[in-house]
């Protein structure tokens, strides 16, 4: 009786063998995932698997659902869940699908200070350079912008990829009005010299004109006076000929009283 069970067990046991080593020994298609003693073809992005295969039926898949993705072939009865992003964090925000995940990036003037995976969960503003210093490395997405002092001689305000040497003011002839600053320019002038030349032009137009002005008034003046004199001259001159013309009169009467006395006598 021993005997006959040893040889009963034995198939079985060959069996079980048999099928341990096919499982180890099984390999799948790159497009199949492995269940069981199985090869089931996977589910493509943006579903997953509802029931495996078996001997008799293909594997049956399912669309992921809302606010979760699967971005490749699989072999998973679960999607992943979709990242969720502030948009009020300095981030623009690219919805996910069915097969990718929420892209959040920063947006201009922004960069990522907390990198996930994928995309960046929190942005910070580009720092802004100070006056007197300049822009040594442009803020990205994934860095601070990066400034620098100006050195001796130099000027920017702040905005400059590079500080700006201060303008010669002697190199053009011209004198220092404002030295220049690590965040402005120099200021210049005219020369002292050019300076007092057009001031003393300026004055001796000025005393040109004045001396014109008098000269105009005092003909002026001149002429006005000889019209003056020449109405009091007519009539002095016409008052004299009225004196002559009574005294005449008056001579011609005496002379004629005296020669009608003559006769009378």
């Amino acid at each position: 009786m021993a005997l006959r069970g040893i040889h009963l067990m034995a198939p079985t046991v060959l069996i079980i063998l048999m099928r341990v080593f096919s499982v180890q020994t099984l390999r799948c298609h790159l497009t199949e995932y492995q269940t069981g003693n199985e090869c089931c073809p996977m589910c493509p992005a943006g579903n997953q698997v509802k029931t495996h295969c078996t001997e008799f039926r293909d594997t049956s898949c399912l669309p992921c659902e809302d606010g979760t993705f699967m971005d490749k072939l699989n072999g998973l009865k679960q999607c992943h869940q979709c990242i969720n992003c502030d948009s009020g964090s300095g981030l623009k925000i690219t919805p996910c699908t069915p097969t990718s995940d929420t892209v959040c990036e920063p947006v201009e003037g922004f960069f990522c200070i907390d990198p996930g995976s994928p995309g960046c969960t929190a942005a910070q503003k580009h720092k802004s350079c100070e006056p007197g210093q300049y822009i040594r490395e442009r803020g990205n997405a994934s860095s601070d912008t990066e400034c620098s002092d100006c050195s001796s001689g130099t000027f920017s305000n702040g905005t400059l990829t590079s500080c700006q040497p201060h303008t010669q003011c002697e190199t053009n002839h011209l004198q220092v009005i404002k030295a220049g600053t690590a965040s402005t320019d120099a200021e210049c002038g005219e020369q002292s010299f050019t300076i007092l030349i057009l001031a003393g032009a300026v004055v001796s137009v000025i005393f040109l004109c004045l001396f014109v002005l008098v000269l105009i008034i005092y003909k002026k003046k001149l002429i006005e006076n000889v019209k003056e004199h020449a109405v009091t001259g007519g009539k002095v001159k016409q008052n004299g000929s009225n004196n002559i013309k009574q005294r005449t009169a008056t001579l011609d009467g005496n002379e004629g009283n005296k020669e009608l006395q003559v006769l009378t006598e």
